[in-house]
């Protein structure tokens, strides 16, 4: 049996995610009565100071009200299959934002007797979609510029500037074309789609990198409607981006997902809409756009 437990105890300590079991007492308050190694990397509070004890005041908020959820499970973290965002404080003083999950634990019989409380750094929930990179340092960069300009953009419409929209443009042919004529050959048809896109953005627009063999616009367009058309004719230009190599002409297409921003979405929620709406116009054959408010369309031929 000692083995058994020795063996469990170190799977749980080989998650990433930190785990605490909580001992239920009706009496009185729940006791600490496994920490895992992942939830001491993440608060700086280890097991050994915590098991056989209840939860400190500094780690109050993954428990909520101090109470494990109540019988049918409904506590404030119960409710949400990707977790509550809650702000906890860490050993050495500064504040840090956890996604939680907090799970009733019952026994054979189904009387409760305890808590499972799972949680995470909160940045690995907003981390921003971004297409493949390849370690081009040049598409990086490009990332980061178009982050930095999202980023400001959101803070300002929150404040009461203009809607904007984004179009995530993946060239169809790209993959494909890289793995049979290579990266130079994919390289060159990238940049022609790329000259392509810019002759139809509007004052004020920016057009750059972000994946492999994708590209961002970020839009002015106030509506879903508006940036829907937009996109269409810039998903037209982009098969006027007539492309040969050594005799060989490849046609051009894309897919495009087009998302709105509004007051009430992150960037990441904004950016993982039109990720989604690319996808659908890809998995439809391609040379379509998706807007994150509608279904697929056809692009122009």
């Amino acid at each position: 049996m000692t083995d058994l437990v020795e063996l469990l105890e170190a799977a749980i300590d080989s998650l990433t995610e930190g785990l605490a079991l909580l001992h239920w007492d009706s009496r009185g308050p729940c006791e600490v009565v496994f920490w895992n190694q992942a939830a001491a990397a993440i608060t700086g509070h280890n097991g050994v100071e915590l098991v056989g004890r209840t939860v400190p005041e500094a780690l109050q908020a993954l428990i909520g009200d101090g109470s494990i959820p109540d019988e049918n499970g409904s506590g404030p973290e119960a409710h949400s299959e990707r977790g509550c965002l809650v702000r906890v404080r860490h050993k050495l003083g500064h504040e840090i934002a956890v996604i939680v999950r907090n799970l009733v634990l019952r026994d054979g019989l189904g009387q409760r007797i305890g808590s499972g409380i799972l949680f995470h750094p909160a940045e690995r929930l907003d981390a921003l979609p971004r297409g493949e990179s390849g370690e081009d340092e040049s598409v990086e960069s490009s990332q980061a510029e178009l982050e930095d300009r999202l980023q400001v953009l959101l803070d300002d419409h929150i404040e009461g500037a203009p809607p904007f929209g984004i179009l995530w443009i993946r060239v169809d042919q790209a993959h494909d074309l890289r793995q049979t004529h290579g990266a130079g050959a994919c390289e060159t048809m990238l940049n022609k789609v790329e000259k392509a896109l810019v002759v139809g953005l509007r004052p004020g627009e920016h057009l750059g990198r972000w994946g492999q063999d994708e590209f961002l616009v970020i839009s002015h367009e106030r509506t879903p409607a508006m940036l829907a058309d937009h996109a269409q004719k810039l998903g037209g230009l982009a098969r006027t981006a007539d492309f040969r190599w050594w005799g060989d002409r490849i046609s051009v297409t894309v897919s495009i997902g087009a998302a709105q921003a509004d007051k009430t979405v992150t960037l990441p929620d904004l950016l993982g809409k039109a990720r989604s709406a690319m996808t659908s116009s890809s998995l439809a054959g391609g040379n379509k756009i998706t807007s994150a408010t509608g279904g697929p369309a056809c692009l122009p031929s």
